[in-house]
């Protein structure tokens, strides 16, 4: 079963500074047909103008993915961390018994695109920690590149949950597949261009929720890039 979440029926926010798209109810929007699907809580796109930003704030009890698409995000921490995560960077925050941490457009120019993604933890009062890391898109034959996972493998950041992350980045008229074992599923995003998934056509902004199906095929309409997170 494949569920669609168009990218202009999610909600949305604008602060002048702060652009917002949310696939799941956050913040102001509830909905309670989009509370988050699986673990996954929430996946917000952000644009957020130059030299503008969140200040510092607390989480707890989260893991909090960010893959930057355009510009470069500052971040700094109250575990010492002071990082700027550039376009093809992912980060992991495991927010754990509680991180307090501000993020900012690191230019005074250029916008700042990205995605925020939070999972529900395995556990409540865990360690916080902190990672991030640039896609490596020569290593390996696969089109689907590991991000995220719980064991950490293929150099993968490290994430208190059953859940992996994985990117594409295909090229017009690439064809690609991703085998979902039996009792998985996923969420598709795609960030960039437009794709086909098993024939359902999907535009730069829309979501999927998969269940009940293994096989999954994508074809570039155009360049694009794509997002799967693969879920209990």
């Amino acid at each position: 079963m494949i569920t669609i979440r168009k990218s202009d029926e999610r909600g949305s926010m604008d602060i002048g500074w702060l652009k917002a798209k949310y696939s799941f109810s956050f913040a102001r929007y509830i909905d309670r047909n989009h509370m988050g699907f699986r673990a996954l809580r929430v996946l917000n796109q952000d644009l957020i103008a130059p030299d503008s930003g969140f200040d510092m704030h607390s989480h707890n009890d989260m893991e909090i993915v960010t893959y930057v698409i355009e510009g470069c995000l500052r971040h700094e921490d109250t575990l010492g961390n002071s990082s700027l995560i550039t376009a093809g960077e992912v980060q992991r925050m495991s927010a754990g018994t509680g991180i307090t941490h501000s993020e900012y457009n690191a230019s005074a120019t250029d916008p700042l695109r990205l995605f925020q993604i939070w999972i529900i933890p395995r556990a409540v009062d865990l360690k916080p920690g902190y990672e991030q890391k640039a896609i490596d898109f020569t290593a390996g034959n696969s089109d689907f590149k590991l991000l995220v996972s719980p064991d950490g493998r293929e150099g993968s950041l490290k994430i208190n949950q059953d859940v992996r992350f994985l990117f594409a980045r295909l090229q017009a008229g690439k064809v690609t597949g991703f085998k979902l074992n039996s009792g998985r599923h996923a969420w598709i995003q795609v960030i960039t261009g437009e794709i086909e998934l098993n024939g359902i056509v999907l535009l730069e902004g829309d979501g999927a929720a998969i269940s009940d199906e293994t096989s999954l095929e994508f074809k570039a309409k155009q360049a694009a890039e794509i997002l799967l997170i693969d879920l209990n």
